[in-house]
């Protein structure tokens, strides 16, 4: 009876030691990341998500959950320099990811080196939304310029998608009109007509498509297209100007998360994931331009041929287009000064 009563509690401990392992087993397999990005890919990250913890319990037995953050792409960058504990960041412009470098190397430096095409897994440019039938007959950056039109566009301090509007309208005057000062006056008319500037994609997109105030909604190709699916092709067309720019979305690993969370191999995964064959279709059926040749071919059909201006290689690169354009009293500042 003694040794039987002996047995009892030693056999228990045992049972509870053994359950407190499985248990421990099943909490280091689950992992949590979070993906800070920028405003208009909420859904396109829905869909990676998915496929990439799909394809990532398959190969590891590690079950993963990304969280997301959207908002104005500058914005996001500043929350994550001032503590917000993102594992990654998927980004609409370089200076984006080049500020968390800044501010106490956050990312690493050689950040374009760590992923295929310098850390860009696609790139999309900038459309013309406009209300169905084109009632103002607008075609090209001139017309945004015209007395009368109002342009829907989100902040250029805050939002890559504004930024790139501001920075296609001042291309494509200097490729217009030769001179600096052209481009200036220009765009000094483009955001005149500008009655509101949301944070972000998004919220330009709400007030041009659900307060129906505005024109011409400029935004991302990807949201334009969007936009007449989710709303109906009945509602808006899309107008191509003459001339746009390319607008590249790095990625890039937030180092002193991933090492103080432990999450880098796997936060490193999902990054590598937007690269593969799997994480390009998702990307075009969301209407993002793929780097993968094969992947862009398929879906040639969605992504018209347009002229495009590169910021590195035409404006002079980021580092001059920020100093010049962005920084506190630059260009930007005292054209909306006059707005």
């Amino acid at each position: 009876m003694l040794a039987a009563s002996l047995f009892r509690p030693i056999a228990w401990v045992g049972f509870t030691c053994a359950w407190l392992l499985v248990l421990s087993v099943v909490v280091l397999a689950q992992t949590t990341i979070l993906n800070v990005s920028y405003d208009v890919t909420r859904e396109l990250y829905k869909d990676i998500n998915t496929a990439f913890a799909t394809v990532h319990k398959k190969r590891t037995g590690e079950a993963v959950t990304v969280n997301q953050s959207h908002g104005g792409s500058s914005r996001q960058a500043l929350s994550v320099a001032s503590g917000l504990e993102a594992d990654v960041v998927t980004m609409n412009q370089a200076p984006d990811i080049d500020i968390l470098v800044e501010r106490g190397g956050l990312v690493a430096k050689a950040w374009r080196e760590r992923f295929p095409h310098g850390a860009v897994p696609y790139t999309t440019t900038t459309v013309f939304l406009v209300r169905k039938g084109n009632p103002k007959n607008i075609k090209d950056w001139p017309d945004l310029a015209r007395s009368g039109i109002q342009v829907i566009v989100p902040n250029p301090k805050t939002s890559g998608n504004g930024r790139y509007t501001y920075l296609a309208a001042w291309g494509f005057a200097l490729h217009k009109d030769g001179n600096e000062a052209a481009a200036r006056e220009f765009v000094t008319r483009v955001f005149a007509n500008v009655p509101v500037l949301d944070g972000g994609g998004r919220g330009a997109t709400t007030t041009f498509t659900q307060r129906d105030t505005g024109d011409v909604l400029v935004t991302f190709e990807n949201e334009a297209l969007l936009i007449g699916k989710e709303l109906g092709a009945d509602k808006f067309d899309i107008v191509y100007p003459s001339v746009s720019i390319e607008a590249a979305a790095p990625v890039a690993l937030v180092e002193t998360v991933v090492d103080k969370r432990g999450t880098r191999k796997t936060a490193t995964a999902y990054l590598e994931f937007l690269f593969s064959p799997a994480g390009q279709e998702i990307i075009a059926r969301h209407y993002f331009r793929p780097q993968d040749r094969n992947v862009l071919a398929a879906n040639k059909a969605r992504f018209p041929d347009v002229a495009l201006i590169s910021v590195e290689r035409d404006l002079g690169g980021w580092e001059k287009v920020q100093s010049a354009h962005f920084a506190d009293n630059g260009i930007y500042d005292q054209i909306s000064v006059k707005r």
